[in-house]
């Protein structure tokens, strides 16, 4: 008799673990797989050595001599590194490199190469253009915004890289993966940004992606960072702003329209893959805010919450 029931329990076990749901694992589709690569991708990058959260300081240009490095008497003064570094020059657009008093410090690299006296390359809002100097833990370099120039500290061993405790991601949703129609403009027109540091700057619009959610229709235009990229960046905001996202705005990136910019088509918006703008990680960022129409008067519980509350 004993063994009789035990036979049916066993019966029982096996009917029972047959009714259960698959593990969360076995219910992964390629869709949610490639949102987690996504994220733990946008993970790394901000993680890397010169990755936003490596970001230690920014300190605008005055017109003249502008000396740099860890003593206090610095103009800009660096919380790490030589005493001396070096002297940034402003003369009206054009930014020089000079030793401070007794020379550069032999491991200063500009480029890559041991430091000497040279004009920095600068361009407006194309910081990639920018020669890096670098010493130790340190990375610099000047960037430009509008008429002003500044100088952006990147540490690999910065507060922000070694406090690092996470990112926060509401649940991925397939609903607010959306199929836009691209609306392409014919010519494009160009949009100016304002910045979270006061700044602005013009950038091209090359159309419009309009989407349906919850029975309605809104547009967002996206502005075209690098017209060599095959990239549209969109810079939004909604109402989750108000409570658990990042309060001035986040990106989200997409690949270019089903038939290119110039024709109409259809554009694939993930709202899962929003993610924070870098000054939502660190004070030393200057972020573009969303352009009037881009300021969505609906949630998006999607994507990527604050990182700081």
């Amino acid at each position: 008799m004993p063994f009789r029931n035990r036979l049916a329990c066993l019966a029982f076990i096996a009917l029972l673990f047959a009714l259960l749901p698959p593990t969360a694992a076995s219910q992964d589709t390629p869709w949610q797989k490639d949102n987690a690569a996504w994220r733990e991708a946008h993970k790394v990058e901000l993680l890397k050595p010169d990755g936003w959260l490596s970001l230690a300081g920014l300190e605008w240009l005055q017109p003249g001599d502008n000396s740099v490095g860890s003593a206090p008497d610095n103009k800009i003064h660096l919380a790490s590194g030589p005493a001396r570094l070096a002297v940034l020059r402003l003369d009206g657009e054009t930014v020089t490199l000079n030793p401070p008093e007794g020379g550069f410090p032999p491991d200063l690299l500009v480029a890559g190469t041991p430091a000497k006296p040279q004009t920095l390359r600068t361009e407006a809002n194309k910081d990639k253009v920018s020669p890096h100097l670098t010493i130790g833990t340190l990375n610099l370099y000047v960037i430009r915004r509008e008429a002003r120039f500044a100088l952006r500290t990147k540490d690999s061993h910065s507060p922000a890289l070694i406090g690092f405790h996470g990112l926060k991601w509401y649940a991925p949703k397939a609903r607010y993966r959306v199929t836009a129609k691209w609306i392409p403009y014919s010519p494009q027109k160009t949009i100016t940004l304002a910045t979270l540091v006061g700044t602005s700057y013009d950038q091209p619009v090359p159309g419009a992606a309009e989407f349906t959610l919850g029975g309605k229709t809104f547009r967002l235009e996206p502005v075209l960072e690098d017209p060599a990229v095959a990239k549209l960046f969109f810079i939004l905001r909604d109402t989750t702003s108000a409570t658990t996202t990042y309060g001035a705005c986040r990106f989200l990136y997409t690949g270019s329209p089903t038939n290119g910019l110039d024709k109409p088509g259809e554009l694939v918006l993930d709202f899962n893959r929003l993610e924070n703008p870098p000054c939502a990680y660190t004070p030393y960022s200057t972020c573009p805010l969303p352009p009037p129409g881009n300021r969505l008067p609906i949630p998006l519980p999607v994507g990527e919450q604050r990182y700081h509350d």
